[in-house]
């Protein structure tokens, strides 16, 4: 059966440009989780992934980035949220996604703990672009291994996140960027306190 190992721990550095493969992606998550809930072989992930292109992408090679960003952001999590993703309805789902790719990438946790809340504390009603450029620079600081990224790489990380505060229900678009209250679905939040992911709740409970 295929082998459902965690993301490794060696990576050097704390920061780096997963998100650049894709947002939520909610509706190839759903698909991911069920392959992963169904305990799939080898052989059938290829023949989902590529020959069925079960994701719908438009290249194999999209399809195999894709499948791999999703499958890891999941398995940080366990069967349980895999369900509530695959399963779960409207913002359930939204936010179980959110919680693994929080949990996958702290770029994202940290920006959201770090900048996103700071701007609802201040009442602010937008969230500007150019406070991901501001934060980026503050990452060096907390991760003295993270490499330098061309202009192309930092846009590319930037609508990516943005479009997953999007999707969670952050802002309002990524045009307008209007900061929204957002309440976490109770089933993702009952997951997250009994599995002891106290990083996760503190990133994505930002919201007043």
């Amino acid at each position: 059966m295929i082998q459902l190992s965690k993301p490794p721990k060696n990576k050097p550095g704390i920061y780096n440009t997963d998100l650049t493969a894709g947002s939520l992606k909610l509706p190839e998550s759903r698909t991911v989780a069920d392959l992963l809930l169904r305990n799939v072989g080898p052989e059938e992930w290829k023949l989902a992934i590529y020959s069925e292109n079960v994701l719908q992408s438009k290249t194999p090679e999209t399809s195999r980035r894709l499948a791999n960003l999703i499958r890891r952001r999941l398995q940080t999590m366990e069967p349980p949220l895999w369900k509530l993703v695959r399963d779960g309805k409207g913002s359930v789902a939204m936010h179980a996604a959110l919680a693994a790719a929080v949990k996958h990438s702290q770029l994202l946790g940290d920006f959201l703990q770090f900048v996103v809340a700071e701007q609802y504390r201040l009442f602010s009603p937008t969230l500007s672009h150019r406070l991901f450029v501001d934060f980026l620079e503050t990452c060096r600081s907390r991760d003295p291994e993270m490499q330098q990224w061309n202009e192309s790489t930092c846009k590319r990380l930037r609508s990516s996140v943005f479009q997953i505060l999007a999707q969670a229900g952050y802002i309002d678009s990524t045009r307008g960027c209007r900061l929204q209250t957002v309440h976490i679905a109770e089933h993702v939040l009952s997951y997250l306190k009994s599995h002891q992911e106290d990083y996760v709740l503190r990133c994505i409970q930002v919201s007043p």
